[in-house]
């Protein structure tokens, strides 16, 4: 038998799919933390992200035996995630969703009116991606925040490469013109 940080990804869904339901953990600890973070970078708040993680889990589990390409069950339970997050925006409709961890602007030891400066920038940057569609804001996220490339964001939002990249292109004309706004 295989040690549990041995086994594959295709391994560890066979397994689970065979009955061994505490197999399941250890896509739980692969895979937690990163759901997590994108989930907080989406929604904006701890509890409400650590929520749609679990969610994703459990419906990741009841739903396992449907994930076609095995070895890539993390891109899987991310596009589960990533459907709740964008449902969660949708049903909420927020006018303001903190944008605290995905948008840092820098301190570069400035004097307080630098630092009031930054601040607004980021005030405004988070306001502008709240205003994005869902769809837009993964993307934004995914590529600009996240820096993934985007042969993978394609990969986990089931787009081709060309409309992932217009789908980001169309984000970033977006914050643009709502950046303009707030000036």
């Amino acid at each position: 038998m295989h040690r549990p940080a041995e086994r594959t990804d295709a391994q560890v869904v066979r397994d689970v799919l065979e009955g061994d339901r505490d197999a399941y953990r250890l896509l739980v600890r692969r895979y937690g933390d990163l759901l997590y973070a994108h989930a907080l970078r989406m929604v904006g708040d701890a509890d409400d992200a650590a929520d749609l993680v679990q969610e994703a889990f459990v419906t990741g589990y009841m739903k396992l035996h449907t994930c076609r390409d095995r070895d890539r069950v993390g891109a899987w339970l991310f596009r589960i995630l990533a459907n709740r997050c964008k449902d969660f925006l949708r049903s909420r409709r927020r006018s303001w969703v903190p944008f605290d961890h995905a948008v840092a602007v820098p301190a570069t030891g400035d004097g307080p009116e630098e630092a009031a400066a930054r601040a607004e920038v980021g005030n405004r940057l988070r306001r502008a991606l709240d205003r994005l569609t869902p769809e837009q804001r993964e993307a934004f996220v995914l590529k600009h925040v996240d820096g993934r490339p985007y042969e993978e964001i394609a990969a986990v939002m089931d787009l081709s490469v060309a409309a992932l990249k217009m789908r980001v292109h169309r984000a970033r004309d977006a914050l643009q013109g709502l950046l303009e706004e707030y000036r």
